[in-house]
């Protein structure tokens, strides 16, 4: 299988700390911290490290944006969860932590031809004159792509850092057989 330089851009992942969280106490105890109910139900809490922003909810469960790794992801609610501990409003003993969405994106070895995919894939949209991109999605794995004519590929809605290579690689394969990869962009290697 092809190899393809993929960069994970934003995973999504929430938590459920099965705790009630007094919100209005943890503004007094954390910096960084955004909290206007009359908005939003949540709190915001932005982090500097690993940079990522997670929304707080009073029902004890956490959603996780902006971090590029898992492991990133695991360091954020790890930061919550002692926060909330040492700021002494309440316990959380057991989560599990649940990847929502991953976006990452890749750039192919070749320019691509969004007219001739447009016509020849079915799932795709391609309106060039609201939006440089095409969308096209697929069934398995359950993701939407954004194709650009540079080759540049914007993948989402996979769950697993695993399935992003296969649905690249699936996509490129696509792309070939119906013949929609114009002049090299650079040399595969």
């Amino acid at each position: 299988m092809k190899k393809f330089n993929i960069k994970i851009e934003n995973i999504v992942a929430s938590a459920s700390l099965m705790i009630r969280i007094p919100l209005e106490k943890i503004v007094e105890h954390l910096e960084g911290t955004e909290y206007e109910p009359e908005q939003f139900p949540g709190l915001v809490y932005r982090l500097k490290d690993p940079r990522a922003a997670v929304l707080i909810f009073s029902s004890g469960k956490i959603v996780c944006t902006g971090a590029r790794s898992i492991e990133e992801v695991r360091k954020v609610v790890r930061k919550v969860v002692r926060m909330i501990r040492s700021a002494k409003l309440g316990n959380p003993k057991k989560y599990s932590i649940q990847v929502e969405n991953i976006v990452a994106s890749a750039q192919l070895p070749n320019r691509l031809n969004l007219d001739k995919i447009a016509f020849e894939l079915e799932n795709s949209e391609y309106e060039p004159e609201q939006f440089p991109g095409l969308v096209y999605r697929t069934k398995t794995p359950k993701v939407a792509f954004l194709l650009f004519s540079s080759g540049k590929i914007v993948c989402t809605g996979v769950r697993k850092v695993e399935d992003i290579e296969y649905a690249v690689s699936t996509i490129y394969e696509k792309l070939k057989n119906i013949n929609a990869l114009k002049n090299k962009i650079y040399e595969e290697r």
